[in-house]
């Protein structure tokens, strides 16, 4: 019987469609399972056969899952805000969102066609109004709210305010910007603005300057993984370091919980180390040093407080607002230059080039409080600003930059630590037993000569023992138009929340999406952008008086923000009171099994957690986490094509002349060659870009051949494979079974569209299973306990496979077992049924089409999985191997019943056995039970 899996798949996604077969309810006594892939972002290309590999893995377990009898939120949504729209905005002067709807309409019709059981009821999309309304009420319960330290978690900003009026700054214990000291008369006396400044100083969402990565030719900051080179990722413009007035995350608040949250999750270990670097707890001392003829002190951290004694210099962070006041008139025009070329690097590039130490002498010193020695203090691009107090006593002895900076500066180098490590010459002994050049600390471990140098420094009053973490707070603004409109309106230099009945604030139509021309960010093109406090709403610009109608935000959110919570509206995504009810997100708790790429670990999924311990903090969720177990899928990488032009010409030489010439490698489109094969058809290439209209070529053999090499595959490569042109040929049920057999999930793997026939083939087989000739042929005869047992060991493999995730290995037993049926020319209901249910999580629009015709008619999708017998696995005789001196004979069936002992005695008198022995008495008969038999004569 013909397969015709075009009329198959349409006939099967529509009927889905239409009775809304994967609408999740709320209200039911199943148990819940919540299976969630990473956010996607539609982009204007659409998706290529490298993205659904994820989409297809968490679909097989949601499908999987509802087959065992859960109730299934398996939502979908888009993450439609951010740069890259608003950038073809700027170009072609299409509004984002047109272009926003486009792109997400383009992935919905490819998705779809894939087959994915997602609830399209709950899609979300970032950038409308409905949504981000709920993202900027969560902004300002964060503006709201401090973090306490007493009692580990955020507090609503009123409980700080009460404490002010009755006790002032005093025994307040709070993640700030700044330590304050004032009495609650001061409080009491102090004017609404003095009281909001100092709140700022303890608000989870604040403003303050912040050194940021800014870039001109696009008009925004950018976080660092929006950076390669120094340049934008977009567009490839320079991006240099800049001070500004920015919105901020106090994110460093929970450090400590999303370092010991990592314990509590089932995630991949590099991602969990990952995070863990990123954040970065390390513990040690802060100590102050004064500075020869100034009133000025550095302030310093360090984890190896007992080498003080061995620091011979200072640097500081060129953002250090140290360096403006210490640097000497002699030093500064080198400094002002040294910190102009080091705005143009990026901090990542600064962390990242550990190798080339530069710098820049201020002219000052800084006193050593234990020896009294003046240490010279200079500026370098190594220490950042952001991290500790943007300032370090170097150890050149102990700490490898340090040795190079004091090498390339020919500074003194203090050895103070004499342990075996350093007889064996091992300069850069970090955690060993320490014996220092000091009386007091002569002969001490580590631990112990660490515990009485803090013992020391707070007895001289310059500094305390503390517990220092890398991360910083998470910059919010953004200086572009197509984001969340921040929620906030300023009266008297001073930031307000807009009331909530104010919400959504919606994202004003504007002219022009670049900055204003006094360098505002696009929003300050707007007509109608101001707040009239009076009437509690949004009007026209030209009447902000500073009165009554005040300037709204001008910048947007990152594209973080409404990622950093999407996961909790797919829970109650139509609701316009509350961001999601709350006994749903009780019910529906964590993510259960989330899967996306590694590429976030340090951004989104760093972001996600924070906020979800907010919102448990304030009471709107009840648990910590937001994802549970979490998968990083591999890619799916694509063959490149390359043709190889000699320099200075539009010539183009075949790859094996190549060597003869100085050439430059070029990408192709693969959908340039012939067939299948690696020769180019060389008048498509000229036809391909106007560029290669002229070209001419240097042929082998009569041919051109290009070169080729599997890397990641992407449009700027040309070696993308777009999935519809895979469902009209194979189909979906063969795409999907296709992504799933190329390897274990993790890894990346090499995409060949050939390989498809393959996997086709076997749908065809699976198909004809049911059918004998053109005639559905269904029998409704006991099967034999052959036929049970290919069942049953199909069954146990498959459970297996799907809850390890090795969904590779399921499609080769399905392979195997459909040959195995076939061969025994099986076509029993009691098989054919519960084998269509088992495939059905990574073929459903076959096996739905089968499940139709072998009479039922509701989907297979809620059918129960098939449970395992074990007794069909039992084998009733096993073919012993029987070997003389090591080599097989033959096979002998004997019950499985029998012991070892009668084995040997039925090998040993059957007539084979007998006829080579010549009746010698054997020398050792060797039974392992079960498996073989071994005669030595």
């Amino acid at each position: 019987m013909f397969y015709d899996h075009q009329q198959i798949e349409k006939k099967w996604q529509k009927y889905w469609e239409d009775n809304q077969t994967y609408k999740t309810s709320n209200n039911t006594d199943k148990p819940k399972f919540y299976v969630l892939d990473m956010f996607p972002y539609p982009s204007g290309a659409g998706l290529h056969v490298g993205h659904p590999l994820g989409y297809i893995a968490s679909d097989i377990y949601a499908r999987y899952k509802r087959h065992q009898g859960f109730n299934v939120l398996h939502p979908v949504g888009y993450d439609s805000f951010g740069l890259p729209a608003e950038q073809y905005a700027i170009q072609t002067g299409q509004h984002p969102a047109v272009t926003t709807e486009q792109n997400i309409n383009r992935y919905e019709e490819q998705l779809r066609k894939i087959g994915f059981s997602f609830d399209w009821s709950r899609e979300v999309r970032t950038s409308d109004a409905s949504y981000y309304k709920w993202t900027q009420w969560i902004f300002i319960q964060l503006f709201h709210s401090w973090y306490n330290k007493n009692t580990d978690k955020a507090e609503s900003i009123e409980t700080l305010i009460k404490h002010f009026e009755e006790n002032g700054s005093l025994d307040v214990n709070a993640n700030q910007n700044e330590e304050l000291n004032f009495t609650a008369e001061e409080w009491k006396e102090a004017s609404e603005i003095d009281k909001e400044d100092i709140l700022l100083n303890y608000r989870l969402s604040f403003r303050a300057e912040t050194t940021v990565n800014w870039c001109p030719a696009l008009g925004t900051v950018l976080a660092n993984d929006e950076i390669k080179d120094g340049k934008s990722e977009r567009g490839g413009f320079p991006v240099f370091q800049k001070k500004m007035m920015q919105w901020s995350m106090r994110i460093s608040a929970y450090s400590e919980r999303l370092l010991q949250g990592l314990k509590t999750l089932d995630w991949p270990q590099p991602l969990k180390d990952a995070q863990e670097y990123w954040i970065g707890k390390s513990q040690g001392a802060q100590v102050r040093f004064n500075i020869d003829s100034h009133d000025e002190i550095v302030e310093v951290f360090t984890t190896r407080p007992d080498t003080i004694f061995g620091a011979t210099f200072m640097v500081l962070a060129p953002e250090n607002p140290l360096v403006e006041t210490i640097t000497t008139a002699e030093q500064k025009a080198e400094v002002d230059t040294y910190i102009e070329e080091t705005s143009k690097k990026s901090e990542r590039d600064r962390m990242s080039d550990v190798k080339n130490v530069s710098g820049a002498f201020t002219g000052s010193y800084a006193i050593n409080p234990f020896s009294n020695e003046k240490m010279p203090i200079y500026i370098s691009d190594y220490v950042l600003m952001g991290y500790g107090t943007g300032a370090v006593m170097a150890v050149p002895a102990h700490d490898e930059r340090d040795h190079r900076f004091a090498k390339k500066f020919n500074l003194e180098i203090k050895k103070v630590v004499e342990t075996e490590e350093d007889v064996r010459e091992k300069s850069f002994d970090s955690k060993t037993s320490v014996c220092v050049n000091s009386d007091f600390l002569n002969g001490l471990s580590y631990d112990e000569a660490k515990a009485l140098m803090i013992d020391a420094i707070e007895k001289k009053g310059i500094g305390h023992g503390t517990t220092n973490y890398r991360q910083r707070d998470a910059i919010f603004s953004r200086q572009r138009y197509w984001g969340e409109p921040v929620p906030i309106y300023y009266k008297d230099g001073m930031p307000y929340t807009l009331p909530n009945s104010a919400l959504p604030l919606a994202l004003p139509e504007v002219e022009k999406y670049l900055p204003t021309e006094d360098g505002d960010p696009p929003l300050g093109n707007s007509k109608t952008f101001a707040w009239d406090e009076a009437n509690q709403k949004v009007v026209a610009t030209d009447l902000i008086d500073d009165k009554t109608v005040f300037p709204l935000e001008l910048s947007t959110m990152p594209g973080w923000a409404g990622s950093s919570w999407y996961f909790l509206r797919y829970m109650d995504p139509n609701n316009d009171e509350v961001f999601a009810r709350k006994e749903l997100t009780d019910y529906w708790g964590q993510v259960d099994l989330y899967i996306g790429g590694s590429e976030h670990a340090t951004g989104h999924l760093l972001y996600s957690r924070f906020w979800n311990m907010f919102m448990k903090d304030r009471g709107y969720v009840n648990h910590d986490e937001p994802f549970q177990k979490l998968i990083n899928q591999g890619m799916i990488l694509g063959m490149s094509a390359y043709v190889y032009r000699i320099d200075g010409t539009n010539q183009y030489v075949s790859k094996n002349l190549a060597n003869q010439y100085k050439t430059q490698e070029i990408h192709v489109d693969v959908s340039l060659l012939k067939g299948t094969s690696d020769e180019l058809d060389t008048e498509a290439f000229k036809a391909w870009r106007p560029d290669y209209a002229d070209a001419e070529f240097i042929l082998e053999d009569g041919k051109y051949i290009t070169g080729r090499e599997v890397e990641k595959m992407s449009k700027s490569k040309y070696n993308v494979v777009n999935p519809d042109d895979i469902c009209n040929e194979y189909g979906a049920d063969g795409l999907r079974l296709y992504e799933m057999f190329l390897g274990p999930l993790e890894q990346s793997k090499p995409w060949n569209t050939q390989g498809l026939s393959g996997v086709y083939g076997f749908l065809k087989k699976f198909w004809n299973l049911y059918f004998n000739g053109e005639n559905f042929e269904v029998s409704d005869e006991e099967p034999t306990k052959e036929e049970y047992k290919v069942l049953h060991t199909l069954i146990k493999k498959v459970v297996y496979d799907i809850e390890n995730f090795s969904f590779n290995t399921s499609v080769s037993s399905f392979m195997i077992a459909v040959n195995e049926l076939q061969k025994i020319k099986c076509n029993k209901r009691n098989i054919l049924e519960p084998l269509a249910v088992i495939i059905s999580p990574y073929a459903p629009h076959i096996c739905e089409e089968l499940w139709s015709l072998l009479g039922h008619d509701t989907s297979i999708e809620f059918e129960k999985f098939p449970e395992l017998n074990e007794t069909y696995l039992v084998e009733d005789e096993i073919q012993y191997p029987v070997s003389v001196n090591g080599k097989m004979k033959f096979k002998l069936s004997l019950s499985a019943q029998l012991s070892a002992k009668e084995v040997e005695d039925l090998v040993i008198n059957d007539d084979k056995i007998q006829q080579i022995l010549e009746g010698k008495a054997p020398k050792k008969i060797i039974v392992v039970h079960h498996r073989i038999v071994n005669i030595v004569i």
